[in-house]
């Protein structure tokens, strides 16, 4: 890429499956988790790409076997730690979540072995979410302490309905890509040999269609999410209160010693 307004990203990688579609690429050697690095330029891609007259859609997938394991321990340390820190991740958080609906050029995930976290925002806010089968998509927010913020209210009501929404969110339970599909959180599944080739397809289908007429589309369409903005606020703002309080330790330090969390009742 030899574009200037990419090369200052440090956990993003980028290349041209078509002359007119960018994929991004999270890359930062631990399973693409979302350190503080990553967590600021998954915010600050989407207004790139909308501002860059070369690209028609975009890709969003993760390096190797996996596209994103979730956050950072050390980032989930400091925002415990720090006012400051909290407050700017929740910016970022927001950002993530605006940012890639009022993209005005339509986007494509092509998601992998485990998907949590920022990473999942993105592949299930992508406007044709692709998952292998057996991809393993977990909202693990309650588990760590804090309430289900990020995508989590803005969209999976919509897309799953509000039973199984519920259902996911509440107990962190494991969903397979196949499953995913089956029940409308994603829009299909596929073999995992098949997921990169599919993911470029459609992308290239939207690069090469009528810019326009998707455009103008997704913004349409979007405001059903945007309808939902006070809801998605309601649950960042719970999500990074919770930062701050005694579940979030007692949940992350059983992630350390690989072992369930034991939260005590009120």
């Amino acid at each position: 890429m030899s574009d200037d307004r990419y090369a200052h990203y440090r956990r993003l990688k980028f290349d041209r499956p078509h002359p007119r579609v960018l994929r991004i690429t999270m890359s930062n050697g631990k399973m693409n988790s979302a350190d503080q690095p990553m967590h600021e330029e998954l915010g600050r891609i989407w207004r790139d790409i909308d501002e860059d007259p070369t690209v028609s859609a975009a890709i969003i997938t993760g390096e190797g076997k996996v596209f994103s394991a979730g956050g950072d321990f050390k980032m989930i340390e400091d925002l415990i730690a720090d006012y400051k820190t909290r407050a700017m991740g929740m910016r970022e958080a927001r950002d993530i979540v605006y940012n890639i609906i009022n993209c005005s050029k339509p986007v494509v995930s092509a998601m992998r072995g485990v998907a949590v976290g920022a990473g999942l925002v993105c592949g299930l806010l992508a406007d044709v979410s692709i998952a292998a089968k057996d991809c393993r998509i977990i909202d693990g927010h309650t588990r760590l302490g804090v309430a289900a913020g990020d995508h989590a209210a803005i969209v999976w009501p919509l897309l799953c309905g509000m039973a199984k929404a519920k259902y996911y969110l509440l107990l962190c339970d494991q969903l397979l890509g196949e499953e995913a599909d089956r029940i409308g959180l994603i829009s299909l599944s596929v073999d995992d040999g098949t997921l990169d080739a599919k993911a470029v397809e459609i992308a290239s289908r939207l690069a090469d269609g009528a810019q326009h007429a998707i455009r103008y589309t997704k913004y349409a369409l979007n405001n059903w999410l945007r309808q939902m903005g006070p809801a998605f606020d309601a649950s960042l703002a719970l999500e990074f209160m919770g930062f701050a309080g005694p579940e979030v330790r007692a949940g992350l330090d059983a992630h350390y010693q690989k072992r369930p969390p034991q939260f005590r009742a009120d």
